[in-house]
């Protein structure tokens, strides 16, 4: 019988981002000081940052949305094995109107686009104020968020994704700029690395790179080439050392 299931996924990735074991650490200590009673992680994904955060946490609750059912049943299993299953839930929904807030410390990482079905670049704003219902006077927000580090030439647009646009992204200033207009002051501004961007970026290939090696026959393999190697190139000829990611730690204004 021929095999027929293709490669594994994400494996090699602890976050679904680039975000490095240091910056989750040292993120923990400064967002469990005060202490969230409630934590709630829109686009969560498997929800590792979540997951950490209420081990840091002893007396929190959790609930994580996503609309990916394998990354829910990986974060569900995570939450078994660290004896979290009674302190977290993980609900395939959408976030637009969720059914679930207000929490004490919201988690929206690279996910605000999950937050409305308005279009870039209005779709930053529109999350911002989502998010901004979503956290009562005294709580937080973490928010990861793309944003260009510098304009990319028509060049490194060209070799993005389809439809790709100068315009659909902020700058930092910018971006930090639509948080206080949404209602939020900045209290920590940061952003990834170019060494996270990489770990990030090899990890997400990984999985499928080892697999075509071993599988270069399989009736899955032409497929599973032409996607990866089309995304391997829209990195490293587009959105690598142009794109960045903000991570803002938002406090709301009463």
């Amino acid at each position: 019988m021929t095999d027929i299931s293709g490669p594994p996924r994400l494996t090699h990735l602890t976050f679904h981002g680039p975000l490095s074991e240091n910056r989750s650490d040292r993120m923990i200590r400064r967002l469990t000081t005060p202490a969230p009673v409630t934590v709630l992680d829109l686009g969560c994904g498997w929800g590792e940052l979540m997951l950490r955060l209420l081990e840091a946490l002893p007396g929190a609750t959790g609930t994580g949305i996503d609309l990916n059912a394998d990354d829910l049943a990986r974060g569900r299993a995570a939450a078994e094995a660290r004896g979290l299953a009674d302190r977290v839930r993980f609900r395939q929904e959408s976030a637009v109107s969720p059914t679930v807030g207000p929490a004490d410390l919201v988690l929206c990482l690279g996910a605000s686009h999950a937050l409305t079905e308005a279009q870039p670049p209005e779709h930053t704003a529109a999350a911002l104020r989502a998010l901004r219902r979503l956290v009562p006077p005294g709580g937080r927000v973490l928010l990861g968020e793309t944003f260009w580090q510098r304009p990319p030439t028509p060049r490194e647009l060209s070799a993005m994704w389809p439809g790709a646009d100068g315009t659909e992204f902020h700058d930092l200033a910018g971006l930090v700029d639509l948080t206080i207009a949404a209602g939020f002051r900045p209290s920590w501004i940061e952003t990834a690395s170019p060494a996270e961007w990489e770990d990030f970026e090899s990890g997400y290939q990984s999985d499928v790179e080892e697999w075509l090696a071993a599988h270069p026959g399989h009736p899955l393999a032409e497929q599973t080439r032409e996607r990866v190697d089309r995304h391997r190139s829209a990195w490293l000829r587009g959105y690598r050392d142009v794109m960045g990611m903000a991570y803002l730690t938002l406090v709301p204004v009463s």
